[in-house]
């Protein structure tokens, strides 16, 4: 098994693009990266960080969780897991638990039988997105 992006060249700004993907979990967007790195490298584009958190996805280093509220947002977290978005807030958590993975796991299986015999698609994996309202944006829903 290779590890992605072992075979690309390396440098100061991709690693620190990765580097900080993988090193939060709040589910950034591109320019969230560009703010938070933009002071330590001066000449960064928020071009570059696009085109790098880009090649990541294609490589495997990370995911895209989708878009929410009108930008891409990233995973640096690549098992299968679920999330959970806020309508309130526009936050994204990782919301799995081991027995959320089991039971998908199990459904995942089936689908994947179900739809090769009966109509030949062949399933990879699956992204599974939880929308509603975290406990603060409930609480105040509540209190208002």
């Amino acid at each position: 098994m290779s590890i992605p992006g072992a075979d690309r060249k390396h440098s100061k700004k991709r690693d620190a693009i990765l580097a900080k993907v993988q090193s939060t979990d709040s589910h950034p967007g591109a320019q969230w990266v560009y703010d938070q790195l933009k002071s330590d490298i001066p000449d960064l584009s928020l071009a570059t960080v696009y085109r790098n958190i880009n090649l990541f996805r294609q490589e495997g280093a990370v995911a895209s969780v989708g878009v929410i509220d009108g930008e891409e947002r990233f995973d640096g977290r690549v098992d299968p897991h679920s999330h959970f978005v806020c309508g309130g807030c526009g936050r994204v958590f990782d919301y799995d638990t081991p027995e959320l993975s089991a039971e998908f796991s199990k459904v995942l299986e089936n689908l994947k039988d179900l739809a090769y015999t009966q109509e030949g698609f062949v399933i990879d994996y699956r992204k599974t997105v939880f929308n509603g309202l975290c406990p603060e944006c409930a609480k105040a829903k509540t209190t208002a």
